[in-house]
């Protein structure tokens, strides 16, 4: 089995499931595991029969009808967000490095207070079912409406690309099913709950899946506390113990070394949660604004107590997987890698029965998350750029049939790229999606809804500045430059470009928008207070014209 690569999977903490870190080898899982995932299946696939006889319009199709409770869509915000390579990787890392791997799920977290009192409110008196409505309603809608989608489309299919690898390693390390069979079983599925169900049955497929993975990991943790008497320091004395750096896994410093790296780390995983267009897409799925702020705090809410379950779960795992003969191939090294300590603890801790229902979890997951991210691309290709910029005044039934087509095509490639990425690390690709995140979507969002002298020119200038910078920063840094593509030394030599991306973004915004002396610039100035007066009250939230 192949030694996993910690410093190529300790690039991204929600994509860590590499093909480093896959094993020929299955995880002997039985017949349990298989029933859980039939089950797991047959009724999503239930669920999307029931949704699709209520998908009629575009707004059923986009956004639900609207008709989402706050409780429900912070379920299922909590779903989009709690990914399977979340819930393995951030464990895996604590496995492998300890204290240094809650850095990753702290990031993630402290971006929510952000989105709740900065965004959720307004994108929702604004938008209509993207983002981008709200931020074209003043500038250009033509080119902020490309810019939006293209960054839209650039996030998703990276972050698409990373689960459907982690879903084809899981179950490739699980059952020693075919890797290309594993990937296309899940395109065809994400496929159908999209085409037939449309955020109806997306947003009902991430409640469950939400629900499953709180439930298993809160009895997983429960079940570690009970070995220890529900004492946390007799957890972590057992941790240190088993683990090779003994009590520096109580300390910091061990994953992210320098102290530029920790803050744009950082702004990658707070202010790239704040730009992901298939969590902002959510907020379009509420009746009102109230239920909008709502629907953060239950998130938030829930995604706090699954990361300190994953930390828990992380010690747990160094205390009673680390070093066992049963978890071990015949290198020594844990099948599957530090990615699947979270399984092999299901498996020491509750048997054969926990172990099938936590891979079937796994599973689950992936599943709804890749629906999610499909859903927001097909919106993307069919509401912002068909829709506003190529067949304006289309047909609520032609928006929905490209939507469809959209699908279908963004599964396609995702599982073609999913094939055509199975020998490389994919985590840089993810990390790539939340520098994406925080370098176009979150900077134009932002200051399309707070900055008054914001114009088209700005916009654009620092969306694509920052978008140009976040990807050569990556593809010229230690990641991809010398771990991937084998030269002696990075040309940059920071892996997270996060910071880096968002401060060019800002700064051609600010700085093109200030020099802008033209008549439409002077137009899209005045147009701030009526859009202003919207973001407050809500009036025209169904989507007014745009500018």
């Amino acid at each position: 089995m192949p030694k996993m690569n910690l410093r190529l999977s300790s690039a991204l903490p929600l994509s860590l499931l590499t093909p480093a870190a896959s094993a020929a080898t299955p995880v002997n899982t039985s017949g349990v595991a298989i029933s859980f995932f039939l089950l797991f299946v047959c009724t999503t696939l239930g669920i999307t029969w029931w949704a699709a006889r209520r998908t009629v319009t575009t707004r059923d199709f986009y956004a639900a009808g609207g008709n989402i409770t706050g409780l429900q869509n912070g379920l299922a915000i909590a779903g989009d967000f709690m990914s399977a390579a979340s819930f393995l990787g951030v464990s895996g890392l604590i496995f492998g490095f300890g204290f240094d791997g809650l850095i990753y799920a702290v990031g993630g977290l402290a971006g929510w207070p952000m989105v709740l009192f900065l965004l959720s409110e307004r994108l929702k008196n604004l938008g209509k079912y993207t983002f981008a409505d709200a931020v074209s309603l003043r500038l250009a809608a033509t080119p902020i409406r490309c810019l939006a989608a293209s960054g839209s489309l650039v996030a998703v299919v990276l972050y698409l690309i990373g689960q459907m690898v982690g879903a084809g390693k899981l179950i490739e390390v699980l059952f020693g099913l075919n890797y290309s069979i594993a990937v296309g079983a899940v395109g065809a599925l994400m496929i159908v709950y999209v085409c037939f169900g449309g955020m109806i049955a997306t947003t009902w497929v991430q409640i469950i899946k939400a629900v499953l993975l709180l439930s298993g990991a809160t009895l997983v943790t429960f079940l570690v506390l009970q070995r220890f008497g529900f004492s946390f320091e007799a957890l972590f004395r057992a941790a240190i113990s088993e683990h090779p750096r003994q009590d520096a896994i109580m300390a910091p410093g061990a994953l992210v070394h320098d102290p530029l790296s920790v803050i744009s780390l950082a702004t990658a995983t707070m202010f790239g949660t704040a730009g992901l267009p298939h969590i902002l897409m959510r907020f379009f799925t509420v009746p009102n604004a109230r239920e909008a702020r709502r629907s953060v705090f239950f998130a938030s809410a829930f995604i706090g107590y699954f990361y300190l379950l994953t930390f828990i779960i992380g010690f747990g795992a160094i205390a009673l997987v680390a070093g066992k003969p049963d978890f071990l191939d015949a290198a020594g090294k844990l099948i599957g890698g530090d990615n699947m300590a979270a399984i092999h603890l299901a498996r020491a801790a509750g048997g054969e029965l926990l172990l099938g229902f936590m891979s079937a979890v796994c599973f689950a997951t992936i599943l709804a998350v890749v629906s999610g991210l499909t859903l927001s691309g097909a919106s993307a290709i069919s509401h912002d750029l068909y829709a506003n910029v190529f067949r304006p005044g289309a047909s609520e039934q032609e928006v929905v049939k490209v939507s469809r087509i959209a699908t279908i095509v963004l599964g396609l490639v995702s599982v073609s790229l999913a094939l055509l990425f199975e020998s490389q690390n994919v985590a840089y690709m993810v990390l790539l999606a939340f520098a994406v995140g925080a370098s176009v979507n979150f900077p134009l969002l932002f200051l399309a809804m707070y900055w008054s002298r914001l114009t088209t020119t700005g916009a654009l200038t620092g969306g694509v500045a920052g978008l140009l910078t976040a990807v050569g920063f990556i593809v010229l840094g230690p990641t991809v430059w010398v771990e991937v593509l084998g030269h002696a030394a990075p040309i940059v030599p920071y892996k997270y470009p996060a910071l880096f991306a968002m401060a060019v973004s800002f700064t051609g915004s600010i700085v093109v928008s200030l020099l802008d002396r033209s008549p439409r610039a002077a137009r899209e100035r005045a147009a701030f207070r009526d859009q202003y007066i919207r973001s407050q009250t809500g009036l025209g939230s169904e989507g007014a014209t745009p500018h």
